[in-house]
């Protein structure tokens, strides 16, 4: 599922136009996006759990030349599926 097929999916459940549904989508994953910027943790009880991790610079192997080349640390952003998503794949 793609974010139009999701828009219209919300627009007919909730009752909304498509366009006002699509606001909506736009709105929330645009607040999710600033709040995991921001560091904090975003939990949708039921669904999961979006947080950043922190990966530790590190030394990697250029699978091309092998020579060893540092890797910088960076900030990733992870989900973890919520019990109700968990209950919700494992059932099919």
């Amino acid at each position: 599922m793609r974010k139009p097929e999701l828009a219209a999916a919300i627009a007919e459940q909730a009752d909304l136009s498509k366009d006002k549904a699509g606001q909506v989508l736009n709105v929330v994953l645009d607040e999710i996006t600033r709040s995991v910027a921001k560091g904090e943790d975003v939990t949708l009880i039921g669904f999961g759990t979006f947080t950043v991790r922190e990966r530790a610079a590190r030394t990697g192997k250029n699978p091309q030349t092998g020579k060893e080349i540092q890797i910088p640390a960076s900030k990733n952003v992870a989900f973890k599926a919520g019990k109700g998503l968990k209950d919700a794949v494992s059932k099919k």
